[in-house]
């Protein structure tokens, strides 16, 4: 008996300071940021930057012109994440922005600074950790030109947290000349936590990119699994707040949907967590309004982008095809970039159903593209640089 009790406390003993010890290396670490900042929702005058720390912090971003002076030539403007009149203590942190002149390239440097506790009117704050500008370059972001007559873009999609795949296919973008990456969903299996969702693919984003060029995310059924999953507006905000929107981009507006999950909103997977039905009639109705503003009407070009494809039979794809289709059809799309299948697939036009071509991305390729007023090249291109298809689409084209 004697022998059983030692065990079990044994045991108990081993599960408690497997559960705390995570919390002690965690309460002894230094101060020090842990996912590097990456830029969302950029645009002709805003931008919002956003980074993680290892305990909770106050941050702001200091702003420079490219103009060729060091960073500490003088003092830099502050611009502190904020919420409703207060400084925002965090452990994600978010600087939007505001103000920005078009076409214009700025350096930044990112401040977090420790808050070790907030008692009545007594805050006692901890180190200071910031990006480095001494030995390396400032980062940088360039804002939209709202002049620019032509645009070069990238997609991929479906990399379920396989970060070599990424990174050979980011390796095909000539980031130079490219002036944005869309990420088309189901970039994680699943969203169980932070550390999850910088593992499975923006870490690697941002270290290859997103530091320095604008990333768009339509969300993808994948995205939506997990306790995490609520969070996804947090790391992936949108100017407008929701995650559908338009996006005009020199001749091309872009029509960003949240396809939602594949499956009825009853299904045991979702737990009855879920109301993707209700979700998809309302962006329907967003999207009926949104496609009549000029952005859209006066583009030479309007681009889905798009998760889940208006066929293969599953729930969520039927409803791409009822809700949103007949609307796209009315209102001229040119073309859908789709994922989801994890195989390339090009389907033209349908008389009965979509009237523009839907071209579905692997998950081991890339969609390069470039457009003018009058023609959209497209080229697909895999994990080796070969490449798969080439298609052209003329704005004058019947639709």
């Amino acid at each position: 008996m004697k022998e059983r009790l030692v065990s079990m406390f044994r045991i108990f003993l081993t599960l408690s300071l497997g559960a705390i010890m995570p919390l002690l290396m965690l309460a002894q670490a230094p101060f020090q940021i842990t996912h590097q900042p990456y830029l969302q929702a950029l645009d002709e005058t805003s931008v919002s930057i956003l980074w993680t720390t290892n305990k909770t912090a106050i941050s702001w971003v200091e702003l420079a012109p490219d103009d060729g002076s060091h960073f500490y030539q003088k003092e830099r403007p502050k611009y502190f994440a904020v919420r409703h009149g207060f400084k925002v203590k965090d452990t994600l942190h978010h600087v939007r922005l505001e103000g920005l002149q078009p076409g214009t390239t700025y350096r930044y440097r990112v401040f977090s600074q420790e808050v070790k506790s907030h008692e009545w009117v007594t805050v006692e704050y901890g180190r200071v950790a910031a990006t480095q500008v001494y030995r390396k370059e400032p980062l940088s972001f360039t804002t939209v030109d709202p002049a620019a007559t032509t645009i070069s873009f990238a997609m991929i999609n479906d990399i379920h947290g396989n970060n070599e795949l990424m990174k050979k296919l980011l390796g095909q973008i000539e980031f130079a000349e490219n002036d944005l990456v869309f990420f088309n969903g189901d970039m994680a299996s699943h969203f169980l936590g932070e550390g999850q969702v910088f593992g499975s693919f923006m870490d690697t984003a941002t270290h290859v990119f997103a530091s320095t060029h604008p990333m768009y995310y339509a969300r993808g059924n994948h995205e939506t699994r997990g306790p995490f999953a609520e969070r996804f507006a947090d790391y992936f905000p949108t100017k407008s707040g929701q995650l559908y929107y338009l996006l005009r981009r020199g001749p091309i507006c872009f029509v960003v949907l949240d396809a939602g999950e594949d499956k009825p909103d009853a299904d045991m997977e979702y737990s009855g967590i879920v109301a993707f039905d209700e979700y998809r009639t309302q962006q329907a109705e967003w999207l009926e309004a949104a496609m009549k503003r000029p952005e859209y009407t006066e583009a030479p070009f309007k681009v889905v982008i798009c998760h889940m494809p208006p066929f293969g039979g599953w729930h969520g794809e039927v409803e791409v095809a009822e809700k949103f289709v007949p609307l796209l059809n009315e209102a001229g799309a040119h073309l859908m970039l789709s994922g989801h299948l994890h195989r390339h697939i090009n389907r033209q036009p349908d008389p009965e159903g979509h009237r523009f071509p839907v071209l579905i991305n692997a998950n081991t390729s890339v969609v390069k593209a470039t457009a003018d007023s009058k023609h959209l090249h497209i080229e697909v291109i895999d994990q080796d640089g070969k490449v798969i298809e080439n298609i052209t689409i003329n704005s004058s084209a019947k639709r």
